[in-house]
C-alpha cells in the first residue's frame, strides 16, 4: 500500500498543477539526484534514469529504462503505473507529443533535448514551484527528519567511541555504517578528515591512521524515509591544545549566530552573514570564502544538501516549516578544518534544533 507521505506529496503536486492551470507535471530524476522523482512516486532511483508524469486529476506514470528499476519499483511505488522501455526517450516523447493539455515540467533545466524539442512551447518551467514544495515540509515530513535527527546523534556516538589511535579513517566509516545499517537506516551520506593544519576539507574516508594530536572531523547524514538530517562535530585525540581549543570556541559562537538568525522571514543569505561576521570580526574573513569554504549550511530534505544554500548571495527566504542545518565549516589557520553543525526546523519562535548532541570540542583517549 502506498504510505502516507507518498500520498501527501502527490497531492501537493496535483495541487499546484490546478493552481497553475498545468494538467500534468512531468519530473525527472537520476541516481545522483532523485528527490524531485522521489517527491511524486517515492521511488529512490539507483540506476538510469527516470520520469514521473503526474496528472493533475489522478494518476502517476513512472518511466524506466531497466528492468530491474522496474521489478523493484513495481514493489516499492505500487501506486504508480510503471513503464519500462530500452527506448524509453523516445516512448515518452512521442506519448506527451499526442497529450493534449498544458504541460510543466521539474526540473527543466534537466530535461533532455529530446523531450524538450518535442513540446517546445507547451512545456512550462516548473522548477520554482516545485522547489517550495521541497523546502517547505509538513509535519509528516518533518517527523521523518526528526527521527533522522535522533539516528545521526547516536551514530556521532558510534563514531566517537571508534575513533582512538591507530584505527584507520575507513574503520570509522565502517563502524558508523554497521550501525546505521542494524537500526534500518542504510543510507547515509558521511565524509570524515583526520590530521592538523595542513588538513583543509573533509573527503571519503581513506586509510590514514588517526594519531595523537589529531583533529577528527565529520559529517554524517543518515535517511529515514527518504529524508536526510545532518550532523558536523569535531573532537581531538587525547586533550584539545590551546589553540585547538580558542578555535573552536569561534565556530561556536558563528553557528550559534547563524540559528540565533533563523525565523520565517529572513533570508539565506542572513543568516550567512550572521556567521561570517563572527569570522571577520577576528580577523578571519578570508575563511568564510569559497576558497577555504563551500556553504555556511544548507536545506535538508529527499537530498543531503537541498536548497536554500546559506550564502550571503542567496536571497531565498525562509518559511515555517523548513528543515536546515547551520554549519560555519571551514579552515582555521591555526588549528586545521572544523566543523559544527545542528540541523532545524524553521519555526515561527525561532529554530526548532533537532541535534541533541553537545556542541562541544571532543576529546577522546589519546
Amino acid at each position: 500500500m502506498p504510505n502516507a507521505l507518498a500520498l501527501e506529496r502527490q497531492e501537493k503536486v496535483r495541487s499546484l498543477c490546478r493552481d497553475r492551470g498545468w494538467d500534468a507535471l512531468l519530473i525527472y530524476g537520476n541516481a545522483w539526484r532523485c528527490d524531485y522523482l522521489r517527491y511524486v512516486s517515492n521511488f529512490p532511483i539507483l540506476e538510469g534514469h527516470g520520469f514521473a508524469l503526474i496528472h493533475a486529476r489522478g494518476g502517476v506514470r513512472l518511466y524506466l529504462e531497466s528492468p530491474m528499476e522496474a521489478d523493484r519499483a513495481s514493489v516499492e511505488a505500487p501506486d504508480c503505473e510503471i513503464v519500462c522501455r530500452p527506448d524509453m526517450l523516445g516512448v515518452l516523447a512521442a506519448e506527451l507529443g499526442r497529450t493534449v493539455g498544458r504541460l510543466a515540467a521539474a526540473p527543466l533545466r534537466l530535461m533532455p533535448h529530446g523531450i524538450a524539442e518535442t513540446l517546445g512551447d507547451r512545456l512550462a518551467d516548473a522548477a520554482d514551484a516545485f522547489d517550495h514544495l521541497l523546502m517547505r515540509k509538513s509535519e509528516l515530513e518533518i517527523d521523518a527528519v526528526r527521527r533522522a535527527a535522533r539516528i545521526a546523534d547516536a551514530g556521532y556516538e558510534v563514531f566517537r567511541e571508534a575513533a582512538r589511535v591507530g584505527r584507520a579513517e575507513y574503520e570509522l566509516t565502517a563502524e558508523v555504517e554497521t550501525f546505521f545499517r542494524s537500526q534500518g537506516c542504510p543510507d547515509n551520506f558521511m565524509i570524515i578528515g583526520s590530521g592538523g593544519s595542513e588538513v583543509r576539507g573533509m573527503h571519503p574516508p581513506g586509510e590514514r591512521r588517526l594519531q595523537a594530536g589529531d583533529l577528527v572531523t565529520t559529517e554524517l547524514t543518515p535517511c529515514i524515509e527518504g529524508y536526510y538530517a545532518q550532523i558536523c562535530r569535531t573532537l581531538v585525540i587525547g586533550p584539545p591544545t590551546p589553540q585547538q581549543s580558542a578555535a573552536f570556541g569561534v565556530y561556536l559562537q558563528s553557528m550559534e549566530a547563524g540559528l540565533a538568525a533563523v525565523r520565517p522571514g529572513a533570508t539565506a543569505a542572513e543568516v550567512a552573514r550572521c556567521e561570517n561576521e563572527v569570522f571577520r570580526a577576528r580577523g578571519l574573513g578570508e575563511y568564510t570564502t569559497n576558497r577555504y569554504t563551500r556553504v555556511r549550511g544548507h536545506g535538508l530534505g529527499l537530498y543531503v544538501d537541498s536548497r536554500p544554500a546559506l550564502l550571503e548571495d542567496v536571497d531565498t527566504p525562509l518559511e515555517e516549516g523548513m528543515t536546515i542545518i547551520v554549519h560555519p565549516n571551514t579552515y582555521h589557520p591555526e588549528a586545521g578544518y572544523i566543523v559544527l553543525g545542528d540541523s532545524a526546523i524553521v519555526r515561527a519562535g525561532g529554530p526548532e534544533v533537532l541535534t541533541a548532541t553537545p556542541r562541544t570540542l571532543f576529546s577522546v583517549p589519546g
